[in-house]
């Protein structure tokens, strides 16, 4: 017997695959490693149940896209959660998710929590990355403000979509999911104060059914290497930047490379306000990296 259904789960070489209403725990065939190709939380795929009862995922369907850490497939919506104090956030790491999510058609909706902490911060980060096109929404744990026009969001936005929470350790993800989604219990913890960085809490990727969707809570996105990654090319970059888009061609040199040249539509505004010049700095920092990168493959889809 055949069914089709989405992966929400994989450890240990074991996947819990959602067919409908029923879940089923399946491995993958050993082909999908002849072709160097596993299983991802977020695959829509095909399980074969044999008649004493095993199960195998036969076939991994095509994907929308495919994020390499933590693995994930087929989002639709990335929340790019960071704190506006303790741990304090940092703006090229913010950038370099945002980047990623644009390139791999994933919506970005920044979530600044904490901001009772820091109030001033709160509004910069706010202020910084509404203008720069996103949707941002920012939280105060102290009475909860903001959850619910979050909430709203989602309500709005998730049904028939897959979204994932991710950010820093320690900037309260799971606490924020425990709030909008009560039902999860996911565990929490604390900040060491010796490091200043939240007790790891969250281990594996695991989807789970809400407003008619599905959403993950993430272990984090510590690998944002671009150098050993393969995210995407120089070329990609200025793309995945959304207020840097409606500026190209628009440069005297049709080889710019929107650095720091003369008659440079995009250092002009930055220099106008237009730009934020925190983005074009995280545009900078990654277009010299890339552009060193000898050689790159693309991920499979």
């Amino acid at each position: 017997m055949k069914q089709d259904g989405k992966i929400i789960k994989g450890v240990g070489g074991k996947y819990t695959v959602l067919c409908g209403e029923e879940t089923v725990t399946a491995r993958a065939r050993g082909v999908f490693r002849h072709e160097q190709i596993s299983p991802e939380v977020g695959d829509n795929v095909t399980v074969r149940i044999e008649q004493e009862g095993d199960a195998y995922i036969e076939d991994i369907h095509e994907r929308k896209n495919l994020l390499i850490r933590p693995p994930m497939a087929n989002l639709d919506y990335m929340f790019i959660t960071a704190s506006a104090a303790k741990p304090a956030p940092i703006l090229a790491t913010l950038d370099k998710l945002s980047a990623i999510c644009v390139h791999s058609d994933i919506v970005p909706v920044f979530v600044i929590t904490k901001c009772d902490l820091d109030p001033e911060m709160g509004q910069k980060l706010a202020k910084l990355y509404r203008h720069s096109g996103f949707t941002v929404f920012t939280l105060s744990a102290e009475d909860g403000e903001g959850i619910e026009e979050l909430r709203a969001f989602l309500q709005e936005n998730l049904p028939n979509q897959t979204a994932a929470f991710a950010g820093a350790s320690g900037i309260g993800k799971s606490t924020l999911l425990n709030a909008l989604f009560p039902a999860l219990g996911l565990a929490t913890g604390g900040i060491s104060e010796r490091i200043a960085r939240g007790k790891h809490t969250t281990r594996h990727v695991e989807l789970f059914s809400a407003f008619g969707g599905m959403v993950a809570d993430t272990p984090g996105f510590s690998m944002l290497d671009f150098m050993r990654f393969d995210f995407m090319t120089a070329e990609d970059l200025p793309y995945a930047f959304p207020e840097i888009e409606p500026y190209l061609g628009r440069c005297r040199y049709t080889k710019c490379t929107h650095l720091c040249e003369e008659g440079c539509a995009i250092v002009e505004a930055v220099k106008n306000g237009e730009i934020e010049p925190s983005r074009h700095e995280s545009y900078v920092e990654l277009y010299n990296i890339l552009k060193d990168k000898k050689e790159w493959k693309k991920v499979p889809h």
